[in-house]
C-alpha cells in the first residue's frame, strides 16, 4: 500500500510500504477515506534526525473497517469510525476515569510496530477501545470534515476549554490561530464564554475565529499584546487563557495575560524542557495550569451530535484538500504558512 514517511528535516515521501495485517485478536483493519496533517507534524519536520529507514506519519484519521480480530465485539467490517489521535484499550484505570492518553496498554500512532494514519490502511491496537462507530455515514458526506477534526483538534480544542473550566459570562483569551486555536475559540464559545479574545496575526485565520465566537482579536506580538488583552480585559487580564502553541514565548505570553486567580491550559505540544512556575508567573498570583494531551476519545461522542445536526462545522479549519501522492507538498504549504489545515482524500 502506499503510505507516508519521513526520513529527515523537510524530507516527506509516499513509498511503497507493507499492507497492515492484524496481529493481535483485538485488533482491527480500516481502509482510510480520509486523514490530515497536523500542525505537530511540522515538529519532526523541522527537527528529526535522519532516518535511513523512514518513520511513518499521521494520527488522525476517519475510515472503513475491513477486517476485525475475532475478540472484537463492536465492530464489523463495513462501520466507519473515528480513530483518536492515540489508542487505548478503553478498560484500564485510567481509560475507565476519561484519561484515555494515559492508557496502561495504549500508545500512540506512527511509534514503532504501529503504523500512521497518512496511508492507506492502518491497523488499529484494541479496536472496541478506540474506535468510534458512526453509523449511517457514507464515504462522501459533506460532513467528514468536520468528524476528521473529532480525531484530535476539535476534542483537542475542547480539552483546553474544558480543562480551563470555561464556564458561562467567562472571559477567555486563545492563544494561536491554528486549527487547535480555532477550535478552542469554537468550544470556549460552545461553553457559554461571554468574551473571547483571539491572539493571533493570520487575517483570514482570525476571520474564521470570529466566525467562530471569537470578539476580540489582538494581533499584536510581545509586550503590545500583552498591554492590549489587558486593555480588552478592564486592566486584569483573562480569567482562562487557553495556549494552543506550544513554544516558550507562547507561554510567557500566557502567564502575563491571565488574571490572578485564573487557569492557564495548556493543549500545544512543548517545545521547551522547562517553563517559570514560580512567584513571579505562577505562584504569586495562584494561577492553576492544567492542560495535556487531550484523552479526545473521550469527548467524541460527546461532540459529535453537534456536527451530525449542523449545528457546528469544525470542518472549515480545512482550507486544502489533496490526494495522498500530493502529502509531500501538504507539509510544505503547511510549514511556509500557505494553509492552515490540509485534508487527505483517500
Amino acid at each position: 500500500m502506499n503510505a507516508t514517511y519521513m526520513f529527515g528535516p523537510g524530507d516527506v515521501r509516499v513509498i511503497d510500504a507493507p499492507d497492515p495485517v492484524l496481529n493481535d485478536s483485538t485488533d482491527a483493519l480500516v481502509r482510510v477515506v480520509r486523514a490530515c496533517v497536523c500542525g505537530s507534524d511540522l515538529h519532526p519536520y523541522h527537527g528529526m534526525e535522519a532516518a535511513s529507514e523512514g518513520v511513518s506519519m499521521g494520527h488522525e484519521f476517519i475510515g472503513v473497517v475491513e477486517e476485525v480480530g475475532r475478540d472484537v465485539r463492536t465492530l464489523a467490517p463495513g462501520d466507519f469510525v473515528i480513530a483518536p489521535f492515540a489508542y487505548s484499550d478503553g478498560t484500564c484505570e485510567f481509560c475507565r476515569e476519561g484519561l484515555f492518553t494515559s492508557c496502561l496498554h495504549g500508545g500512540f500512532w506512527d511509534a514503532p510496530g504501529v503504523g500512521g494514519g497518512q496511508a492507506e490502511a492502518i491497523r488499529v491496537p484494541f479496536a472496541d477501545g478506540t474506535l468510534v462507530k458512526v453509523p449511517g455515514m457514507s464515504e462522501d458526506s459533506p460532513l467528514l470534515p468536520s468528524l476528521l477534526t473529532l480525531s484530535d483538534v476539535y476534542g483537542t480544542g475542547w480539552h483546553a476549554a474544558h480543562r480551563a473550566g470555561v464556564t458561562a459570562g467567562d472571559t477567555v483569551a486563545v492563544i494561536g490561530d491554528g486549527a487547535v486555536g480555532l477550535l478552542a475559540v469554537l468550544s470556549a464559545k460552545q461553553l457559554g464564554a461571554e468574551q473571547i479574545i483571539l491572539m493571533g496575526r493570520h487575517r483570514d485565520r482570525t476571520d474564521l475565529g470570529i466566525e467562530f465566537g471569537a470578539t476580540d482579536i489582538v494581533a499584536e506580538r510581545g509586550e503590545e499584546g500583552i498591554e492590549r488583552v489587558r486593555e480588552l480585559t478592564g486592566g486584569h487580564g483573562a480569567r482562562k487563557v487557553l495556549e494552543a502553541v506550544g513554544h516558550m514565548p507562547a507561554y510567557e505570553q500566557a502567564f502575563q495575560i491571565v488574571r490572578p486567580g485564573g487557569v492557564i491550559s495548556r493543549v500545544g505540544v512543548p517545545q521547551y524542557e522547562d517553563a517559570p512556575v514560580g512567584f513571579g508567573s505562577l505562584f504569586g498570583g495562584n494561577i492553576t495550569l492544567t492542560g495535556g494531551p487531550a484523552p479526545v476519545r473521550g469527548y467524541i461522542e460527546q461532540l459529535m451530535p453537534a456536527i451530525l445536526d449542523g449545528t457546528v462545522d469544525p470542518g472549515r479549519v480545512f482550507d486544502r484538500t489533496v490526494g495522498l501522492d500530493a502529502v509531500p507538498d501538504a507539509y510544505r504549504a503547511m510549514d511556509e504558512r500557505e494553509s492552515l489545515k490540509v485534508m487527505i482524500a483517500l
